[in-house]
């Protein structure tokens, strides 16, 4: 589903609210925790998963050590 969602200054930060049936769906409250993932297509928004944050962290360790050889692969 996509939704526009507005954008609204809280404190020195900016935060976006989600509309009350998405949140629903997603099983999302007030002060739970989500993800926030930066990609080629713009901001990916995912509930809180202790795996997958472990998962995006060795992805980004071996990324960091593997860097010459996925240059190499990316030609």
């Amino acid at each position: 589903m996509v939704r526009n969602v507005k954008l609204r200054r809280m404190g020195g930060s900016v935060g976006a609210t989600l509309p009350k049936d998405m949140a629903e769906r997603l099983h999302l409250g007030a002060g739970d925790d989500v993800l926030a993932v930066e990609t080629a297509n713009g901001i990916l928004l995912t509930p809180y998963d202790p795996d997958v944050e472990e998962g995006l962290a060795l992805a980004a360790a071996a990324q960091k050590q593997y860097r010459r050889a996925l240059r190499a692969l990316a030609k």
